[in-house]
Protein backbone atom coordinates (compact mmCIF):
# COMPACT_ATOMS: atom_id res chain seq x y z
CA UNK A 1 0.00 0.00 0.00
CA UNK A 2 1.35 3.55 -1.05
CA UNK A 3 0.54 6.88 -0.19
CA UNK A 4 -1.37 8.63 -3.27
CA UNK A 5 -2.53 11.74 -1.74
CA UNK A 6 -2.58 14.04 1.20
CA UNK A 7 -5.17 17.40 0.94
CA UNK A 8 -6.28 19.46 3.29
CA UNK A 9 -10.23 20.72 3.69
CA UNK A 10 -10.88 24.22 4.95
CA UNK A 11 -14.75 24.65 6.17
CA UNK A 12 -17.39 26.02 8.24
CA UNK A 13 -20.12 24.09 8.21
CA UNK A 14 -23.64 25.33 8.75
CA UNK A 15 -24.38 26.19 12.64
CA UNK A 16 -20.54 25.70 13.74
CA UNK A 17 -19.15 28.91 15.46
CA UNK A 18 -15.50 28.57 13.79
CA UNK A 19 -13.32 27.49 10.76
CA UNK A 20 -11.88 23.47 10.55
CA UNK A 21 -9.31 22.23 8.89
CA UNK A 22 -9.67 18.71 8.27
CA UNK A 23 -6.70 16.46 6.60
CA UNK A 24 -7.45 13.16 3.95
CA UNK A 25 -4.94 11.16 3.01
CA UNK A 26 -5.41 8.27 0.84
CA UNK A 27 -3.39 5.18 -0.79
CA UNK A 28 -3.33 3.41 -4.13
CA UNK A 29 -5.98 0.42 -2.43
CA UNK A 30 -8.55 2.83 -2.03
CA UNK A 31 -8.53 3.19 1.95
CA UNK A 32 -8.44 6.80 2.66
CA UNK A 33 -7.41 7.75 6.49
CA UNK A 34 -8.52 11.50 8.10
CA UNK A 35 -6.89 13.76 10.54
CA UNK A 36 -7.84 17.05 11.64
CA UNK A 37 -5.61 20.23 11.92
CA UNK A 38 -7.89 22.86 13.74
CA UNK A 39 -6.09 25.37 14.57
CA UNK A 40 -7.52 29.48 14.06
CA UNK A 41 -5.43 29.61 10.88
CA UNK A 42 -6.82 28.17 7.60
CA UNK A 43 -2.81 28.71 6.35
CA UNK A 44 -2.38 25.48 8.64
CA UNK A 45 -3.64 23.42 5.39
CA UNK A 46 -0.62 25.02 3.30
CA UNK A 47 1.57 23.72 5.68
CA UNK A 48 -0.43 20.24 5.49
CA UNK A 49 0.17 19.41 1.61
CA UNK A 50 3.77 20.75 1.56
CA UNK A 51 4.34 18.32 4.08
CA UNK A 52 2.18 15.82 2.54
CA UNK A 53 3.94 15.57 -1.12
CA UNK A 54 6.97 14.47 1.18
CA UNK A 55 5.18 11.28 1.86
CA UNK A 56 3.84 10.40 -1.64
CA UNK A 57 4.51 6.99 -2.56
CA UNK A 58 5.56 6.16 1.10
CA UNK A 59 4.34 3.03 3.08
CA UNK A 60 1.38 4.25 5.55
CA UNK A 61 2.14 2.11 7.79
CA UNK A 62 5.40 3.66 9.00
CA UNK A 63 3.99 6.68 11.10
CA UNK A 64 6.96 6.93 13.55
CA UNK A 65 9.14 6.81 10.83
CA UNK A 66 6.82 9.50 8.77
CA UNK A 67 6.56 11.71 12.13
CA UNK A 68 10.26 11.92 12.64
CA UNK A 69 10.80 12.89 9.07
CA UNK A 70 8.06 15.54 8.78
CA UNK A 71 9.06 16.76 12.22
CA UNK A 72 12.70 17.20 11.06
CA UNK A 73 11.28 18.80 7.74
CA UNK A 74 13.93 21.49 7.13
CA UNK A 75 16.11 22.65 9.58
CA UNK A 76 14.88 25.80 10.19
CA UNK A 77 11.08 24.79 10.51
CA UNK A 78 10.53 22.33 13.14
CA UNK A 79 8.02 23.42 15.97
CA UNK A 80 5.52 26.20 15.85
CA UNK A 81 1.89 25.65 16.01
CA UNK A 82 0.92 25.40 12.17
CA UNK A 83 3.88 22.74 11.63
CA UNK A 84 2.40 20.30 14.52
CA UNK A 85 -1.05 21.60 13.88
CA UNK A 86 -0.22 19.74 10.41
CA UNK A 87 1.90 16.86 11.61
CA UNK A 88 -0.81 16.14 13.81
CA UNK A 89 -3.60 16.41 11.20
CA UNK A 90 -1.30 14.00 8.95
CA UNK A 91 -0.35 11.03 11.99
CA UNK A 92 -4.33 11.22 12.76
CA UNK A 93 -5.36 10.41 9.27
CA UNK A 94 -1.86 7.29 8.87
CA UNK A 95 -3.60 5.64 12.41
CA UNK A 96 -7.06 5.86 10.82
CA UNK A 97 -5.77 4.04 7.59
CA UNK A 98 -4.05 1.57 9.41
CA UNK A 99 -7.10 0.56 11.62
CA UNK A 100 -8.81 0.10 8.26
CA UNK A 101 -6.48 -2.04 6.75
CA UNK A 102 -6.05 -4.02 9.61
CA UNK A 103 -9.61 -4.26 10.32
CA UNK A 104 -9.56 -2.86 14.15
CA UNK A 105 -10.48 0.43 16.19
CA UNK A 106 -7.10 2.37 16.28
CA UNK A 107 -7.01 1.83 20.03
CA UNK A 108 -6.45 -1.85 19.03
CA UNK A 109 -3.38 -0.45 17.95
CA UNK A 110 -2.08 0.93 20.91
CA UNK A 111 -2.72 -1.23 23.38
CA UNK A 112 -6.03 -2.07 23.95
CA UNK A 113 -8.88 -0.33 25.55
CA UNK A 114 -8.87 -0.77 29.34
CA UNK A 115 -11.92 1.54 29.86
CA UNK A 116 -15.43 1.45 27.95
CA UNK A 117 -16.70 5.59 28.61
CA UNK A 118 -14.68 8.40 29.32
CA UNK A 119 -15.83 11.10 31.72
CA UNK A 120 -16.44 14.34 29.97
CA UNK A 121 -17.43 17.77 31.00
CA UNK A 122 -19.39 21.07 29.57
CA UNK A 123 -19.52 24.55 30.51
CA UNK A 124 -20.34 27.33 32.60
CA UNK A 125 -19.41 30.36 30.83
CA UNK A 126 -21.86 33.77 30.32
CA UNK A 127 -21.29 37.10 31.13
CA UNK A 128 -23.04 37.70 34.01
CA UNK A 129 -23.38 35.02 36.89
CA UNK A 130 -27.29 34.18 36.19
CA UNK A 131 -25.57 33.20 32.44
CA UNK A 132 -23.13 31.13 33.86
CA UNK A 133 -25.82 29.47 36.32
CA UNK A 134 -28.03 29.13 33.18
CA UNK A 135 -25.67 27.66 31.06
CA UNK A 136 -23.78 25.04 33.77
CA UNK A 137 -27.56 23.77 34.76
CA UNK A 138 -28.41 23.34 31.20
CA UNK A 139 -25.42 20.84 31.16
CA UNK A 140 -26.67 19.46 34.75
CA UNK A 141 -29.85 18.40 33.34
CA UNK A 142 -27.46 16.31 30.51
CA UNK A 143 -26.13 14.31 33.67
CA UNK A 144 -22.91 15.91 33.22
CA UNK A 145 -21.02 15.91 36.53
CA UNK A 146 -18.05 18.13 35.79
CA UNK A 147 -18.20 21.75 34.22
CA UNK A 148 -15.71 23.88 32.67
CA UNK A 149 -16.05 27.91 32.65
CA UNK A 150 -13.47 30.88 32.62
CA UNK A 151 -14.94 33.42 34.41
CA UNK A 152 -12.38 36.19 34.28
CA UNK A 153 -14.12 39.30 31.83
CA UNK A 154 -11.21 41.25 31.02
CA UNK A 155 -9.11 41.38 28.03
CA UNK A 156 -4.71 41.44 27.96
CA UNK A 157 -2.69 39.81 30.55
CA UNK A 158 -3.66 41.95 33.85
CA UNK A 159 -6.53 41.51 35.80
CA UNK A 160 -8.88 44.51 36.97
CA UNK A 161 -10.62 44.89 39.90
CA UNK A 162 -14.10 44.49 38.24
CA UNK A 163 -12.74 40.80 36.78
CA UNK A 164 -12.09 39.76 39.90
CA UNK A 165 -14.73 40.54 41.45
CA UNK A 166 -17.17 39.58 38.64
CA UNK A 167 -15.51 36.04 38.67
CA UNK A 168 -15.53 35.09 42.20
CA UNK A 169 -19.29 36.24 42.22
CA UNK A 170 -20.01 33.55 38.86
CA UNK A 171 -17.94 30.84 40.40
CA UNK A 172 -19.40 31.54 43.52
CA UNK A 173 -23.11 31.75 42.16
CA UNK A 174 -22.39 28.19 40.04
CA UNK A 175 -21.30 26.50 43.21
CA UNK A 176 -24.24 26.91 45.08
CA UNK A 177 -26.45 26.51 41.61
CA UNK A 178 -25.13 22.52 41.08
CA UNK A 179 -24.00 22.09 44.46
CA UNK A 180 -20.98 19.70 45.92
CA UNK A 181 -21.09 17.04 43.95
CA UNK A 182 -20.53 18.82 40.30
CA UNK A 183 -16.54 19.37 39.93
CA UNK A 184 -15.56 22.81 39.00
CA UNK A 185 -12.87 23.52 36.47
CA UNK A 186 -11.75 27.43 36.54
CA UNK A 187 -10.34 28.07 32.68
CA UNK A 188 -7.55 31.10 32.86
CA UNK A 189 -6.55 31.23 29.10
CA UNK A 190 -3.54 32.62 30.03
CA UNK A 191 -4.83 35.97 31.65
CA UNK A 192 -3.69 36.71 35.18
CA UNK A 193 0.35 37.43 36.02
CA UNK A 194 1.32 35.06 38.48
CA UNK A 195 0.93 37.27 41.74
CA UNK A 196 -2.56 38.05 40.14
CA UNK A 197 -3.18 34.35 39.65
CA UNK A 198 -2.29 33.21 43.26
CA UNK A 199 -4.23 36.15 44.82
CA UNK A 200 -7.17 34.81 42.45
CA UNK A 201 -6.79 31.23 42.98
CA UNK A 202 -6.75 31.86 46.66
CA UNK A 203 -10.37 34.10 46.70
CA UNK A 204 -11.11 31.11 44.72
CA UNK A 205 -10.35 27.89 46.75
CA UNK A 206 -13.15 27.74 48.82
CA UNK A 207 -15.25 26.69 46.18
CA UNK A 208 -13.22 23.85 45.72
CA UNK A 209 -12.47 23.78 41.66
CA UNK A 210 -11.36 20.63 40.20
CA UNK A 211 -8.07 22.47 38.77
CA UNK A 212 -6.95 26.07 37.97
CA UNK A 213 -6.33 25.69 34.17
CA UNK A 214 -3.66 28.11 32.58
CA UNK A 215 -3.51 30.76 34.96
CA UNK A 216 -0.27 32.29 33.47
CA UNK A 217 0.55 32.35 29.83
CA UNK A 218 2.24 29.03 29.16
CA UNK A 219 5.70 29.85 27.84
CA UNK A 220 7.54 30.46 31.06
CA UNK A 221 7.19 27.40 33.17
CA UNK A 222 8.54 28.66 36.65
CA UNK A 223 6.27 31.46 36.54
CA UNK A 224 3.72 28.38 36.68
CA UNK A 225 5.54 27.07 39.28
CA UNK A 226 4.69 29.86 41.41
CA UNK A 227 1.42 29.69 40.96
CA UNK A 228 1.28 26.13 41.86
CA UNK A 229 3.37 26.89 44.73
CA UNK A 230 1.01 29.56 45.86
CA UNK A 231 -2.71 28.25 45.83
CA UNK A 232 -4.06 24.59 46.96
CA UNK A 233 -6.00 24.12 43.53
CA UNK A 234 -4.33 21.72 41.20
CA UNK A 235 -3.10 22.94 38.17
CA UNK A 236 -4.03 22.12 34.93
CA UNK A 237 -1.88 23.33 31.44
CA UNK A 238 -1.33 21.64 27.97
CA UNK A 239 -3.45 23.46 25.22
CA UNK A 240 -0.85 25.54 23.71
CA UNK A 241 2.53 23.04 24.41
CA UNK A 242 3.61 21.16 21.55
CA UNK A 243 5.42 17.65 21.86
CA UNK A 244 6.76 15.34 24.77
CA UNK A 245 9.49 17.68 24.46
CA UNK A 246 7.18 20.89 25.50
CA UNK A 247 5.80 18.86 28.42
CA UNK A 248 9.60 17.42 29.97
CA UNK A 249 10.20 20.70 32.32
CA UNK A 250 6.54 20.89 33.07
CA UNK A 251 6.64 17.17 34.35
CA UNK A 252 10.10 17.15 35.99
CA UNK A 253 9.76 20.25 37.52
CA UNK A 254 6.58 19.19 38.73
CA UNK A 255 4.53 22.14 37.81
CA UNK A 256 1.10 20.61 37.02
CA UNK A 257 -1.20 18.22 38.04
CA UNK A 258 -3.43 17.99 35.13
CA UNK A 259 -1.80 17.43 31.75
CA UNK A 260 -3.48 18.72 28.74
CA UNK A 261 -2.42 18.21 25.37
CA UNK A 262 -4.60 18.90 22.14
CA UNK A 263 -4.31 16.28 20.11
CA UNK A 264 -4.29 18.75 17.01
CA UNK A 265 -1.55 20.59 17.92
CA UNK A 266 0.58 18.34 20.00
CA UNK A 267 1.35 15.61 17.65
CA UNK A 268 -1.14 13.35 17.27
CA UNK A 269 -1.97 10.04 18.05
CA UNK A 270 1.63 8.71 18.27
CA UNK A 271 2.72 12.38 20.30
CA UNK A 272 -0.60 11.90 22.93
CA UNK A 273 0.13 8.40 23.38
CA UNK A 274 3.97 9.27 24.23
CA UNK A 275 2.88 12.70 26.73
CA UNK A 276 0.44 10.29 28.48
CA UNK A 277 3.08 7.88 29.31
CA UNK A 278 5.60 10.61 30.75
CA UNK A 279 2.42 12.11 32.63
CA UNK A 280 2.07 8.71 34.27
CA UNK A 281 5.61 8.72 35.74
CA UNK A 282 4.29 11.59 37.67
CA UNK A 283 1.03 10.56 38.89
CA UNK A 284 -0.40 13.57 36.32
CA UNK A 285 -3.76 12.93 34.95
CA UNK A 286 -4.20 12.72 31.29
CA UNK A 287 -6.79 15.14 30.02
CA UNK A 288 -6.80 16.12 26.17
CA UNK A 289 -7.99 19.41 25.39
CA UNK A 290 -9.95 19.62 22.55
CA UNK A 291 -12.77 22.87 21.54
CA UNK A 292 -12.37 21.76 18.02
CA UNK A 293 -14.20 19.16 15.70
CA UNK A 294 -14.89 15.37 15.53
CA UNK A 295 -12.02 13.89 14.34
CA UNK A 296 -9.97 15.41 17.14
CA UNK A 297 -12.88 13.63 19.80
CA UNK A 298 -12.30 10.62 17.93
CA UNK A 299 -8.73 10.65 18.02
CA UNK A 300 -8.16 11.71 21.59
CA UNK A 301 -10.87 8.92 22.74
CA UNK A 302 -8.73 6.13 21.20
CA UNK A 303 -5.92 7.49 23.04
CA UNK A 304 -7.54 7.83 26.05
CA UNK A 305 -9.01 4.24 25.99
CA UNK A 306 -5.63 2.99 26.42
CA UNK A 307 -4.08 5.08 29.13
CA UNK A 308 -4.42 4.31 32.63
CA UNK A 309 -3.91 7.91 34.14
CA UNK A 310 -6.55 9.17 31.66
CA UNK A 311 -9.01 11.58 34.18
CA UNK A 312 -11.23 13.35 31.63
CA UNK A 313 -12.05 14.76 27.99
CA UNK A 314 -12.97 18.06 26.68
CA UNK A 315 -15.56 18.09 23.30
CA UNK A 316 -18.94 16.95 22.60
CA UNK A 317 -21.62 16.70 19.92
CA UNK A 318 -22.44 19.85 17.39
CA UNK A 319 -25.35 20.23 15.47
CA UNK A 320 -23.05 20.63 12.61
CA UNK A 321 -21.84 17.17 13.05
CA UNK A 322 -25.08 16.04 11.37
CA UNK A 323 -23.25 18.40 8.49
CA UNK A 324 -19.91 16.44 7.63
CA UNK A 325 -19.94 13.67 9.89
CA UNK A 326 -20.86 9.86 8.43
CA UNK A 327 -20.31 6.67 10.85
CA UNK A 328 -21.07 5.97 14.42
CA UNK A 329 -20.31 9.50 16.71
CA UNK A 330 -20.18 8.67 20.40
CA UNK A 331 -22.18 10.88 21.86
CA UNK A 332 -21.97 12.07 25.56
CA UNK A 333 -24.99 10.35 27.73
CA UNK A 334 -25.28 10.60 31.01
CA UNK A 335 -22.05 12.80 31.38
CA UNK A 336 -19.65 9.90 29.71
CA UNK A 337 -18.14 9.62 26.26
CA UNK A 338 -18.49 5.61 24.60
CA UNK A 339 -15.53 3.57 23.53
CA UNK A 340 -15.81 4.24 19.57
CA UNK A 341 -16.91 2.31 17.46
CA UNK A 342 -15.73 0.43 14.07
CA UNK A 343 -12.39 0.34 12.54
CA UNK A 344 -10.20 3.04 12.48
CA UNK A 345 -10.64 6.23 14.25
CA UNK A 346 -14.61 5.21 13.47
CA UNK A 347 -16.24 8.09 11.26
CA UNK A 348 -15.92 9.51 7.89
CA UNK A 349 -15.95 13.04 7.01
CA UNK A 350 -17.95 13.72 3.53
CA UNK A 351 -15.81 15.54 1.20
CA UNK A 352 -18.85 17.08 -0.63
CA UNK A 353 -20.52 18.39 2.33
CA UNK A 354 -16.89 20.19 3.33
CA UNK A 355 -16.71 21.89 -0.39
CA UNK A 356 -20.51 22.81 -0.12
CA UNK A 357 -19.56 24.73 3.11
CA UNK A 358 -16.36 26.74 2.49
CA UNK A 359 -14.77 28.58 5.27
CA UNK A 360 -15.92 32.36 6.45
CA UNK A 361 -15.36 35.15 8.72
CA UNK A 362 -13.33 34.38 12.13
CA UNK A 363 -13.38 37.19 13.55
CA UNK A 364 -16.69 37.29 15.87
CA UNK A 365 -16.12 36.51 19.22
CA UNK A 366 -17.71 33.18 20.57
CA UNK A 367 -18.23 31.10 23.27
CA UNK A 368 -16.13 32.64 26.60
CA UNK A 369 -14.83 35.36 24.08
CA UNK A 370 -18.50 36.88 24.49
CA UNK A 371 -18.38 37.55 28.08
CA UNK A 372 -14.69 39.26 27.59
CA UNK A 373 -16.64 42.72 27.95
CA UNK A 374 -13.91 44.53 30.93
CA UNK A 375 -11.51 46.76 29.04
CA UNK A 376 -7.61 46.37 29.40
CA UNK A 377 -6.45 49.17 31.31
CA UNK A 378 -3.19 48.50 28.98
CA UNK A 379 -5.36 48.96 26.10
CA UNK A 380 -4.56 45.26 25.51
CA UNK A 381 -7.21 43.44 23.11
CA UNK A 382 -6.04 39.70 23.12
CA UNK A 383 -7.89 36.72 25.08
Amino acid sequence: MKITEVKSFATRPPESTRNYVFVKVATDEGIVGWGEATVGALSVGAVVEELGETLIGKDPFRIEEHWQNLYNFGHNVRGGVLHMAAISGIDIALWDIKGKALNVPVYELLGGAMRDKFWAYGRFDGRTPDDAVQNALSWVEQGLTALKGDPFAHQGLFTTVESERDAVAKVKAVREAVGDDVELLIEVHGRLSPHEAIRMGRALEEFRPFWYEEPVPPENIDAMAKVAAGVNIPIATGERIYTKWGFRDLFEKQVIDMAQPDICHAGGILELKKIAAMAETYYVGFCPHNPYGPVNTMAALHVDATCPNFLIQEGGHAAWYSHVVKGNFPFQQGGYFALPEGIGLGIELDESAMQQYPPGDDSHPEGYLQAAHFPSRQQNTWI
